[in-house]
């Protein structure tokens, strides 16, 4: 393989990699025992919308029922009690830092990382949509992977750095090949090229699909699940999930201020802590 191919694909591979020790320390400090939360799920809930109840006094935001909020609260979850597992079925190394887990596949190779979970979801989306000619991600070096042209059955090829479009297979409608296509994109696509595709996002008004993303070599990226919200007060809660590295099955973050899982808005100075990664106030973004 080309020495500047292996640089580039290098870069995108440790796009999820983190300075863990410090945000462990500070999960370990503030977080309650897993085997100590109080119920605040509902354990036999199959989706996000029925293992998550709503706090009290907060609503779900209402969604249209083919909006992509819609789409994500209805994620289905594997039972109460699944470990994340890695692309290859091994465990993940700390198992306290979720409190579900989506039952969606995590494909056989280490790609979908933290970016590449997010793309999925929405690329997810999309295809149950059938808006094909809206599912296009940016790799790393700019290049637009457009999913409407590989379902015409070109395919793209990497020479050093640069991507390109060349004849390829047959058209295909098939969701095995749609897989391949976000394979493609994981491969080639990271952290710093999906915060340049997203909008700035006011995070008093985030919504479900809303992204807090660190773009670079290390970064990160959690996706907003759910909203809920205090009717008199205007105030929101959320859910965030996340997949990171090695790819590893997406799951639901548990939340290291409390044990309930709802996120509260940070406030002007504070940042947004999760288990693995803390986030500027001002690094939530969202698709256009």
């Amino acid at each position: 393989m080309h020495t500047t191919l292996l640089i580039f694909s290098s870069l995108l591979f440790a796009s999820c990699s983190a300075d863990g020790g410090a945000v462990r320390q500070i999960f370990d400090k503030q977080a309650p025992a897993a085997d100590t939360l109080p119920p605040h799920t509902a354990p036999a809930g199959k989706t996000v919308e029925a293992r998550f109840p709503a706090p009290e006094g907060f609503v779900r935001l209402p969604a249209d029922p083919t909006s992509f909020a819609a789409f994500l609260c209805r994620l289905p979850l594997y039972p109460e009690g699944r470990d994340v597992h890695l692309f290859d079925g091994r465990l993940k190394h700390w198992q306290d830092v979720h409190c579900a887990v989506l039952d969606l596949d995590v494909g056989k190779r280490d790609l979908q990382q933290c970016a590449d979970a997010v793309i999925r979801l929405r690329a997810e989306y999309l295809y149950a949509q059938r808006r094909y000619a809206d599912i296009h991600f940016n790799f790393t070096n700019g290049f637009r992977a457009e999913y409407a042209r590989w379902r015409r059955g070109d395919r793209i090829r990497v020479n050093g750095n640069r991507a390109f479009w060349i004849p390829g297979n047959s058209p295909s409608e098939s969701y095995p090949a749609f897989r391949q296509y976000l394979d493609q994109v994981f491969m080639y696509a990271g952290t710093a090229s999906l915060a340049r595709e997203l909008v700035r996002a006011t995070p008093e008004k985030l919504q479900p699909g809303d992204v807090w993303i660190r773009g670079g070599h290390p970064g990160h990226a959690v996706i907003v699940l759910d909203v809920v919200e205090k009717p008199e007060t205007g105030e929101r809660r959320f859910l965030l999930a996340q997949s990171y590295m090695p790819a590893q099955d997406i799951h639901v973050l548990r939340n290291p201020a409390g044990a309930s899982p709802w996120y509260t808005v940070p406030g002007a100075t504070e940042a947004l802590q999760t288990p693995e990664w803390v986030f500027d106030r001002d690094e939530l973004r969202r698709f256009d």
